[in-house]
């Protein structure tokens, strides 16, 4: 068991991994009840998650109100709607001020459940227990809140700190393939934008990776926790420095929008993203050749796509991608900011990179 904190003003809270937590009554008990501060508890999960850990999670509540909703799984179920239906969902079951939510799932769950608990009766607890490795290395932890609109990712959110992070890698063993690589995506990202000796962790444990070690999965998770505290720790709204956890997403978040979200999975569309911004940062910011190569290995070694399939070749043009990346959030007095690399480990936010250069590097790859 492995614990970190994240040093927010008055917002601080603790990053717990252990592996198989969900699976010890005892433990998940002492490590759950003292964050909750009332008598209701709302949990949020979906189909898929809930059979698998609802039942252990709802017995280390015992003696509480305990009401469960079931949502949608997938990102096509990130919407209002869906916020909307959670809402209702809470005061019909007369949730006040003092409940708990708890996101039980991947980075959907905790992405709708906790933009829910920073808007119902202006603000109420929240924790996460992620069960995906991208969730679990990524989207638990920062405090971003959102769902999505139809004109892009993410767009209706907040920065809404939860109050305690329990993640169990033991939980990794059921998510399929797929899945588990988008979460790798992730994974890799950290080791390009903060920690090149993690990144030839990274390539040198590609087998045991795959297999899910549970040793290997927990220093991976731990360590990419830790970068991503140290980042919002020091930046919470994304003002500065906070911005180059996007590494790969202004490319990544296009390609998913017009894809149709299903087609890629996040870290998948990432995954093609970071590919197209480690060729820009070799453009722009003197990112070597041979680092590009290496960045592209192994994504692909990690099962993850590196450019775009002939289906989404048919949608995703330049002229659309220059389009969906004008109305990403990066998008500072209508500037673009990309994330560049000059080095792994280091990289910059920038918004001086001339349109041409992005529409030519946007040509080789649509």
């Amino acid at each position: 068991m492995q614990e970190l904190m994240v040093e927010i003003p008055q917002r601080s809270y603790p990053i717990l991994v252990a592996d198989g937590l969900l699976a010890d009554a005892q433990t998940l008990r002492a490590q759950l009840r003292p964050h909750i501060r009332g008598s209701q508890v709302a949990i949020i999960t979906n189909d898929i998650v809930g059979p698998l850990y609802l039942d252990q999670v709802v017995a280390a509540l015992d003696g509480l109100q305990v009401d469960v909703l079931h949502m949608r799984d997938g990102e096509s179920a990130k919407t209002l709607a869906t916020y909307e239906q959670a809402m209702d969902f809470l005061l019909g079951a007369r949730h006040n001020r003092s409940t708990s939510l708890i996101a039980l799932g991947g980075g959907v769950v905790g992405d709708l459940c906790g933009f829910v608990a920073s808007t119902f009766q202006r603000g109420v607890d929240f924790i996460q227990i992620p069960t995906t490795l991208l969730a679990q290395v990524d989207s638990s932890v920062g405090g971003k809140t959102a769902v999505n609109h139809p004109q892009g990712k993410n767009l209706i959110g907040a920065f809404y700190q939860p109050v305690a992070v329990l993640a169990d890698p033991a939980t990794l063993s059921t998510l399929p393939p797929r899945e588990y690589a988008a979460g790798l995506a992730e994974v890799v990202k950290y080791g390009v934008i903060d920690d090149p000796e993690l990144f030839v962790f990274l390539e040198d444990r590609c087998d045991a990776l795959l297999a899910k070690d549970g040793a290997v999965l927990t220093e991976v998770i731990v360590r990419c926790c830790a970068i991503k505290a140290k980042v919002v720790s020091a930046d919470e709204r994304e003002s500065g420095r906070r911005a180059i956890l996007n590494f790969g997403h202004t490319f990544g978040h296009a390609i998913e929008k017009l894809s149709g979200y299903g087609h890629w999975l996040h870290g998948e569309a990432v995954a093609i993203g970071m590919v197209m911004a480690a060729q820009l940062s070799q453009r722009v910011a003197g990112f070597a050749p041979d680092k590009v190569e290496r960045l592209t290995a192994l994504l692909a070694k990690l099962g993850l796509p590196t450019e775009l399939d002939q289906q989404s070749l048919k949608v995703v043009t330049v002229a659309a991608m220059m389009d969906a990346m004008g109305l990403d959030k990066k998008v500072v007095d209508g500037r673009l900011r990309f994330i560049v690399a000059s080095e792994l480990g280091e990289v910059a936010v920038r918004d001086d990179i001339d349109d041409g250069v992005v529409r030519d590097l946007l040509s080789q790859c649509c």
